[in-house]
């Protein structure tokens, strides 16, 4: 007989982070064990200064297209873009089911439409309730976060249970009364958890991050001030600030008129599925809005970041058809920049108060808190599961490493911690922690329709274009008599003024000129004629005025 002992399984889970470490955004996180993978998040993040003309950034998927077979289904913690923005990108090269809560899949099902795709099976998960992957189960647990239907997961497989916080706060005050689920939270630690993957984003700030409910305190007060219209800029998911917003503007007499097409969308998802509340006869058309005095309006738009086409922005600077900033306006801004935004909403601020309008933002007044979890409440997670392994996610690099350091102050072992690189495969089992191979990652630019069609080359000539300009010279040549019929022609974008620098494009075709005099124009050099053309205007231009276009040979065959 034997000794009555269940053998433990031999198989490691293997976990990989294809966005989100070592950056705010983009989050994507694999989980695999043997044949089995789900994926947890599958987000986008906004374009970095330097990526010019690039809407969003998607991960790179490589590794999963290449398993796409064995991938059990997306499982998703909440319904901000940084979690849910790639989906529609992503689902074209690898198919699965999707689970997640019930706006988070309203959402995602919006953006689905709007990209045309169908058919795509997806399950609502509510709180506490269990789904089967393969070998894999999740737990869904409820957070409070900035958006509704936010959750952590445990993922447990034969390797072990490890628990994912997603992005969550604790809030013991939150707009919708149902407090985050330390509970389940507890008991998970009771049985035994062997890796918490938790977020960093606010792990500088000490203390605990403030209730939603302060911000409720603010507005109620501005909303007791205002004379004219109040006019909000915020996130169109923050459907619990949405709420707690246009409850004051109900018990001020005012009307709601949304505007912006995310906000027009989410708003109407949002009551759709119930979980956005409003009299019928309070809400109102932007083509309404004048029927009213201005003291009975409220405007929800979309802008908080100061984008160029966001309804905040193009109101601002007179470029909306329907609506203009007035004198009489309070405006307020209840979100905070996200790095590297900071200077366009800079930009819409000081117009606003050029339009004469009160304008609150979160430096003057308590009109935004942060959905993420500072210090404290980061350690009331780490208390509550105590994991044997930890690792920091959803943070810039220092951001990661600071959260190493907090659970080693907890009195986890630094080796049972590990700081992921983005594609760094991460092993676990019961009793060993270590990395594994290095997979394909990194950004793939989204322009427009084109999904990765912009790469380096590209944006480097977009980069060049933007700082030098581009000349082009155009000229006709016969190639059976081996000569020039017409031009050279010399067309300038971005370089100079050519009406007040004629002697620069005169002197530029006389250099273009004489390249063409010394060549065989037959037509079997023509490629040597162009790189010509390009090296002899580039030396010439930048002795002249230390300029480097792009320069670009036209040779036509007439």
């Amino acid at each position: 007989m034997g000794n009555g002992k269940i053998s433990q399984p031999t198989g490691k889970l293997r976990v990989v982070a294809l966005g989100g470490v070592d950056e705010i955004g983009k989050n994507m996180y694999v989980f695999e064990y043997e044949d089995d993978i789900i994926v947890v998040d599958c987000g986008s993040i906004f374009p970095k200064e330097d990526m010019l003309g690039v809407d969003l950034v998607i991960p790179d998927v490589s590794y999963l297209v290449a398993k796409k077979n064995h991938v059990r289904g997306f499982v998703l913690t909440h319904g901000h873009e940084d979690h849910i923005g790639a989906i529609p990108y992503i689902l074209r090269q690898v198919k699965a089911p999707l689970y997640g809560t019930r706006l988070t899949l309203a959402l995602v099902d919006l953006k689905l439409k709007e990209h045309r795709l169908g058919n795509v099976p997806m399950q609502v998960v509510s709180p506490r309730e269990e789904i089967h992957l393969g070998q894999f189960t999740v737990q869904f647990i409820h957070v409070s976060h900035s958006i509704a239907g936010a959750c952590a997961l445990a993922i447990t497989c034969p390797a072990g249970t490890v628990i994912f916080s997603g992005d969550f706060k604790v809030d013991y005050t939150p707009i919708d009364g149902e407090i985050m689920d330390l509970q389940t939270l507890a008991a998970w630690g009771q049985k035994g958890v062997m890796g918490l993957l938790c977020e960093s984003t606010n792990v500088e700030r000490p203390g605990f991050t403030m209730s939603e409910l302060k911000v409720g305190e603010t507005f109620d007060s501005m909303f007791r001030e205002a004379k004219g219209r109040v006019i909000v800029a915020m996130f169109a998911s923050n459907i619990h600030r949405m709420q707690m917003v246009i409850d004051n503007a109900i018990h001020y007499g005012r009307r709601v008129c949304f505007i912006g097409r995310s906000m027009v969308n989410v708003s109407r998802v949002a009551m759709d599925i119930g979980e956005l509340r409003i009299p019928e006869d309070y809400l109102i058309d932007v083509d309404s809005i004048d029927q009213y005095l201005d003291s009975e309006i409220l405007v929800m738009t979309t802008g908080s970041q100061g984008e160029p086409m966001a309804g905040l922005t193009r109101m601002a600077f007179a470029e909306h058809r329907k609506l203009q900033i007035r004198p009489s306006d309070m405006v307020i801004i209840s979100a905070t920049p996200i790095p590297g935004n900071e200077k366009f909403i800079s930009r819409v601020i000081n117009q606003l108060y050029r339009c004469g309008a009160q304008v609150i933002y979160s430096a003057m007044a308590e009109v935004h808190v942060s959905g993420h979890a500072c210090q404290e409440e980061l350690k009331l997670m780490h208390a509550l599961v105590r994991p044997k392994y930890f690792v920091p996610i959803h943070g810039e690099y220092r951001m990661l490493w600071q959260h190493a350091e907090l659970a080693e102050s907890m009195g986890m072992d630094r080796r049972n911690i590990v700081i992921p690189e983005m594609g760094q495969v991460i092993e676990m089992t019961e009793d060993t922690l270590s990395l594994g191979e290095q997979v394909p990652t990194g950004g793939i630019m989204v322009d427009g329709l084109g999904v990765g069609d912009v790469g380096n080359v590209v944006l480097r000539d977009r980069k060049h274009l933007s700082e030098d300009g581009l000349i082009i010279v155009v000229m006709a040549i016969n190639r059976d008599e081996a000569k020039l019929v017409s031009g050279p022609d010399i067309i300038s974008r971005g370089f100079i003024y050519v009406r007040e620098n004629e002697d620069i494009i005169d002197n530029t075709r006389e250099v273009v000129r004489q390249i063409v005099d010394m060549s065989d124009l037959s037509g079997e050099n023509w490629p040597d004629l162009k790189n010509q053309i390009k090296d002899d205007l580039h030396r010439f231009i930048f002795e002249k005025i230390k300029r480097n276009p792009m320069i670009l040979p036209i040779i036509l065959d007439v």
